[in-house]
């Protein structure tokens, strides 16, 4: 699996800039610019929707509930929504990841511009969620905003990793969860996909300190892929034609 930065990428965060070296810059940089008018309600409107689908699919059969929540995650997708706006990678400084010595990508600098949101938009989202929905409606709301991977990427880890141990999936499955809170203060899915790297990262590292070897382990199931893919062909060619 590629790797956009190793998990220390946050000392980057912390060493390169600060809230209010963000503030000085987002007043010069040419990239930021204000959404019209227009651009805002139309934007406002389908977060509002996609809030609004979101609760729908808890079932909650609870009107007030029903609209705490919807406000809760509209306000959390419009501040991550403007927050991007104001600080794209532009204002974050050029320079190299301390763990690896390599120049930060692009990806590397959003991550580290969004990362200096201030603390309590998170806060303010999960202990919303929280005071309205039972502990399995906040996971099903926090897969809605990344589209369910930890799921997705668990059931990625069963494929490739032979008879998982129940401390193993234990493990695995707590590392996707820290990954999939943290990632919902990010905006698209390059930027969501690039937390989770951090944290399959981390899981790639277990695996390999308790008797695995993650890299032998993903060479062995892409093997199988490509041969089981080359069977199949060889197999439809030699289909006689009717």
């Amino acid at each position: 699996m590629k790797k956009y930065f190793k998990t220390t990428l946050a000392l980057a965060a912390a060493s390169l800039l600060t809230v209010g070296a963000y503030a000085q810059n987002t007043a010069t940089t040419p990239d930021v610019k204000p959404m019209s008018a227009e651009a805002r309600a139309k934007s406002d409107e389908e977060t509002d929707k996609r809030a609004a689908e979101w609760v729908a699919s808890l079932n909650l059969n609870n009107p007030a509930k029903e609209t705490a929540v919807k406000g809760i995650i509209a306000t959390h997708l419009k501040t991550i929504r403007d927050w991007n706006n104001e600080h794209p990678a532009s204002t974050v400084p050029a320079g190299i990841n301390p763990a690896t010595g390599n120049p930060l990508s692009a990806v590397d600098r959003q991550v580290i511009a969004i990362s200096a949101m201030p603390k309590s938009v998170h806060e303010n989202l999960m202990t919303g969620l929280r005071q309205n929905l039972d502990e399995a409606q906040v996971e099903a709301i926090l897969d809605k905003y990344t589209i369910g991977k930890v799921a997705f990427t668990m059931n990625g880890y069963r494929s490739i990793v032979p008879n998982l141990t129940p401390e193993e999936e234990k493990v695995l499955t707590a590392n996707l969860k820290k990954a999939r809170e943290q990632a919902v203060d990010y905006k698209n899915m390059t930027q969501i996909s690039a937390i989770f790297e951090i944290y399959k990262t981390k899981n790639e590292q277990y695996l390999n300190t308790h008797g695995r070897n993650w890299h032998d382990l993903f060479k062995a199931y892409t093997d199988a892929v490509k041969a089981k893919k080359a069977a199949a062909k060889a197999a439809a060619e030699a289909k006689p034609a009717n």
